[in-house]
Parts: C-alpha cells; structure tokens; sequence
C-alpha cells in the first residue's frame, strides 16, 4: 500500500511505460451519491467532468470539469457526486524505478484539459497494448511537468505567448509553424516572436527547437523510449536528421545520450 504524504504528492516511478489493465469511460452517481473505491494492485488516473468531491485519508478535494486525479495502489477513496457523474479513467501497473517523479492527486488541467480527454479518449477503444501505454506514459509525464514548473504570476506573460507556449508543448511532435502558432494566439507572426523576444530573449522557432532539445534529452537519458520513438515525439521522425540535431545542440547523437545499458536500442 502506497499513502499519499502531507500535501498529497505522490513519488511515481515514471521510468518504464505503464502496463494498463483497463481504460475507459466511467459513469457514477447514478444511484449512489457517495462511493468508496480502493484497488489493491493498479494506479488509477481519471479526468473528470462533474463537481464533487474526493476524499484520501483526511483530506477531501473539491473535484470540477478538467481536474485530473492520480491516485496510488491500495489507497482508500471516498467520492462523493451531485447527480451523474461521467470521466475518462486509466487503471495500470508501474514497475519500480532507480528514481521517482512527485505528482499531485488531484491537479486542475485548465486550458490543457480538452486535449489531455482527447488524447486519453482516442486510445480508449483500441487493442493495440504498447499504444494505449504510451498513450497513458505521455500524460503521467506531462502531468509531472505540470507539478514541477508553476504557473507564472498574473500578467507576468503576455497572453498570447502563454497560449503560444501551451500549444508548442501539445503538439512538439508534430510540425510547427510560427504563422499556425500566432493564429492560434491571435496574433500576427511578428508580434508572436517580439513578444517572444520580450519574454524569453528568443525567436518562437529558436523556442521550438530549445524545447525539442530539452525534451529529446529528457526521454533519452531518463525514459526506455527507442530512440526512432523518441525522434518521432519531438518532432523529427527522420533519424538522420535527429541525429544531426542532437549532435548539434546536445553535443552526441542519440546512441552516447543513452544510459550505458540501454545504447543498443534503436
């Protein structure tokens, strides 16, 4: 059994993808408005849209539209809801670690909380094993980077770059343009990239590519990712041109970025 500490912060061993045992839609509160839950074996991580509330050990947490909560094995629950309540849940095994990652049982999403339902949603009906993992692996570590970097104060970014900002991250897999980023925070190209000179002394594209850096290094030093996965998930799924990339602002290709038992995985 794994109690949540003061504070309810979790250590999760995030090294190895999760194996998931089951990943759905759930509805509660139909007939019972209050529900004790407790799974002996399996983490269980849920994005909610109703209001209510979760109780863990002394401490209840008022639950609304787009919290996330991620509770440990063996921990005791208690729900209460205010009619029908529906969420996306994920219930799976982690495998220990040399290391641990602290996240929140219960963290709000905000603005990221549609696409983490889509995301968690597009995998709920497939029997593909390793994408469903790397599916519910992607969130958990995009929730611990939520815990580790807090938001900045009120009005210490322009709103356009903290829009801009949260769109790179979604989407650093994919291609990004600076003129799809500014229409997203309706701004023009050129004003996104002064007001990101304002904020971060950088272009956007100059962002970008630190971010994909940041990430690439991340997912090979810390996580088994292979590395063609790990070129595809920042961005870059031509491996020669990820090599040259790494060599070029990690200072190695991929291979020596590697712990030493994991450099023969391609």
């Amino acid at each position: 059994m794994i109690t949540p500490p003061a504070g309810q912060l979790i250590a999760v061993p995030l090294q190895h993808p999760p194996q998931v045992v089951s990943l759905g839609f759930g509805l509660h509160g139909v007939r019972d408005r209050v529900e004790h839950w407790l799974l002996p074996e399996l983490y269980a991580l849920h994005i909610y849209d109703w209001h209510g509330s979760l109780k863990i050990g002394a401490v209840v947490h008022p639950i609304r539209p787009g919290d996330l909560s991620l509770i440990p094995p063996g921990t005791p629950m208690e729900y209460r809801y205010s009619g029908p309540s529906p969420h996306l849940y994920a219930h799976f095994r982690l495998t220990g670690g040399a290391s641990s990652i602290e996240i929140p049982t219960v963290q709000p999403l905000g603005p990221l909380a549609s696409e983490f339902r889509r995301r968690l949603g597009a995998v709920s009906s497939t029997d593909d094993r390793a994408q469903t993992s790397a599916a519910v692996w992607a969130l958990l570590w995009e929730a611990a980077a939520r815990r580790r970097e807090p938001e900045p104060p009120a009005g210490d970014q322009h709103a356009a770059v903290v829009t801009a900002v949260g769109y790179i991250e979604r989407n650093l897999a994919g291609p990004l343009r600076v003129s799809v980023i500014a229409r997203h925070a309706l701004v023009s190209p050129s004003h996104l990239n002064r007001l990101f000179h304002a904020t971060h002394g950088i272009s956007v594209s100059t962002y970008i590519r630190d971010q994909r850096a940041e990430r690439a290094a991340h997912l090979l030093r810390d996580t088994t990712q292979t590395i063609s996965s790990v070129a595809a998930s920042v961005g870059m799924p031509d491996l020669q041109a990820f090599n040259k990339f790494c060599r070029s602002r990690l200072g190695a290709p991929p291979s020596r970025l590697r712990p030493q038992s994991d450099r023969s995985k391609p």
